[in-house]
């Protein structure tokens, strides 16, 4: 019998029977391989015009971090969806957020949600951050094809170690490649005017609540200048999403908080929308 294919007289697949498989994707690869993001989508081309996620930001706070995502999904010179979600929980520690085909990205985050819970069931324990770190750049590389023929996704991945009871945070690249960054990074076509205004705005001593209005007043930069990020949306009562992962495990800002918060940052900047200052969002 193949492996993963049907048995007539209803034996398990052999695949269900290997010992010793801690990795999910592994599993999905012998026993139906079809079903893996990398394989399920047909042949492509760079001239396919397919949505994208835009402008994700992370940033470090005294105990954890703090990841932020724009609502809108573009393609082509057309807002394809207004209200799409960017960030979300990889487990209880952590947290990833996505850029590029919309599509392939959120496939790729489900199954690392249960490339995670698989490894807890089967070890008993966490892997550690950085285990889960390089656990995304290897399912990116098997994304590789689909990348060189224009369906590239590219996460943050963010998260508390509970071993150095401190925030981290990783950006990748289409190949695979993983790179720890330090106090905070952007990634998404607005991450070049979302990171002036984190340079600007970060500092050390920042805490969560301080940190989550910093993320707010960044994304309002970044959706600014570049028409694929979108702003706060006060008539549809659309706000980004905002999630906070410390020692207590991962958290989404509730909306109600995040509209008075919005509010509050619209008002502050009306009349004068260029840019945030040093003593808003937590800032000096």
């Amino acid at each position: 019998m193949t492996v993963g294919s049907h048995d007539p007289v209803g034996r398990i697949p052999s695949a269900f029977l290997t010992p010793g498989i801690v990795s999910f994707s592994d599993f999905l690869r012998l026993g139906a391989p079809d079903l893996l993001p990398s394989m399920a989508a047909g042949s492509s081309g760079p001239g396919l015009d397919v949505p994208h996620g835009t402008t994700i930001v992370a940033l470090a706070f005294n105990g954890g971090v703090v990841m932020a995502g724009d609502r809108r999904a573009t393609m082509g010179n057309v807002i394809a969806q207004r209200d799409i979600e960017k960030v979300f929980p990889a487990d209880e520690y952590s947290c990833v957020g996505i850029a590029g085909s919309a599509g392939i990205a959120v496939e790729m985050v489900r199954l690392f949600q249960v490339e995670l819970e698989h490894y807890e069931k089967i070890e008993g324990v966490l892997l550690s951050l950085e285990g889960k770190a390089n656990r995304l750049a290897a399912m990116l590389r098997q994304n590789l094809g689909m990348a060189m023929q224009g369906l590239a996704a590219v996460p943050l991945f963010a998260g508390f170690d509970l071993d150095t009871a401190r925030g981290r945070i990783y950006s990748y690249d289409v190949t695979g490649g993983r790179y720890e960054e330090h106090d905070h990074h952007t990634i998404g076509s607005g991450s070049v005017y979302a990171r002036g205004a984190l340079k600007k705005l970060w500092h050390p001593d920042l805490n969560a609540d301080q940190a989550v209005a910093v993320a707010l007043e960044v994304l309002w930069d970044a959706a600014d200048d570049d028409s694929a990020t979108g702003g706060p949306d006060l008539a549809r009562r659309i706000y980004p999403v905002v999630a906070t992962v410390n020692s207590d495990g991962y958290r989404r800002v509730p909306e109600t908080d995040l509209a008075t918060m919005v509010e509050a940052m619209v008002a502050h900047r009306t009349g004068d929308p260029g840019g945030a200052t040093l003593n808003q969002g937590g800032g000096r």
